[in-house]
This record gives structure tokens, C-alpha cells and sequence, in this order.
């Protein structure tokens, strides 16, 4: 199926009929040159999966992966900060955050998800509630 859309790419780019025409000089070749490098990106990344090679991860994600490992190494992470809320917070509002974080990460809430998401989610829900005993009994 993938070779498909590489054909197809290719016809586009041999194609007279483009969106933007070719007969006007270097503009007409814009769309064209857009769709040789996309197919040229996706035959390299095709060829790294092939040598088992590791994708590399988009930039937020990777971040988000080392700000884990961060909170896992250095223990637990601020408790204000898992129930986001301000060191100063009023018990109403550390109970309402507490509330409203615990409903939307409960492990019920998720049992139709599949297992990935639903082992996410009890570790989430765990954070919260040792964050709301640490607030709760310092």
C-alpha cells in the first residue's frame, strides 16, 4: 500500500496537471519539489525501520519523557504541583482539585481504554492520592 502512494506521488510530480502549473518557471516547481521531499523522507524513515533502527521522538515528547525520568529519580514530584494547585491553596481548593483529578483518572473511568492507557492512568491516580496524603498529614 505504500508503494501506491509513492507512485502516485510520483505521477504528480511527472503529471502536467498540478496546482500550481508548471509552465510558469520555479513557482510551478514548488509543489512539486514539496511532494519529492515528502517521498524522500518517508523512503529514508522506511529504510531506518527496515535497519531497526529507533525513530526519533518529536521534541515535546521527548522532554516529556525526560521530565519523568527526572520526577522518578529524584522520588516524588511536588504535591501542589500533581493536584495544580498553589502551596497556599485553601482546603476547599485542595479538595476540589483532589476531587476532580481522582474522577478523571480513575481506573473506572478508563476500563474501556485499552491496557496501556488504563496502566497510565492507575499510576496518575496513585501520584494524585499520595500527593492528597502529603498535603492532607505533612
Amino acid at each position: 500500500m505504500t508503494w501506491i502512494w509513492i507512485i502516485l506521488a510520483l505521477l504528480y510530480i511527472l503529471s502536467p496537471y498540478d496546482l500550481l502549473p508548471d509552465f510558469i518557471p520555479l513557482r510551478g516547481w514548488i509543489d512539486d519539489l514539496v511532494v519529492l521531499i515528502l517521498i524522500v523522507r518517508y523512503v529514508m524513515r522506511l529504510q531506518k525501520a527496515k535497519r531497526g533502527e529507533p525513530q526519533q521522538r518529536p521534541q515535546q515528547e521527548n522532554d516529556q519523557h525526560h521530565k519523568e525520568e527526572r520526577r522518578h529519580e529524584s522520588g516524588a514530584e511536588d504535591p501542589y504541583r500533581v493536584l495544580g494547585i498553589s502551596p497556599g491553596a485553601a482546603k476547599e481548593e485542595i479538595q476540589s482539585a483532589y476531587r476532580k483529578l481522582a474522577s478523571q483518572y480513575h481506573p473506572d473511568k478508563v476500563a474501556h481504554l485499552g491496557a496501556e492507557f488504563q496502566e497510565l492512568a492507575e499510576k496518575r491516580f496513585k501520584e494524585i492520592q499520595h500527593a492528597y496524603e502529603k498535603i492532607r498529614n505533612p
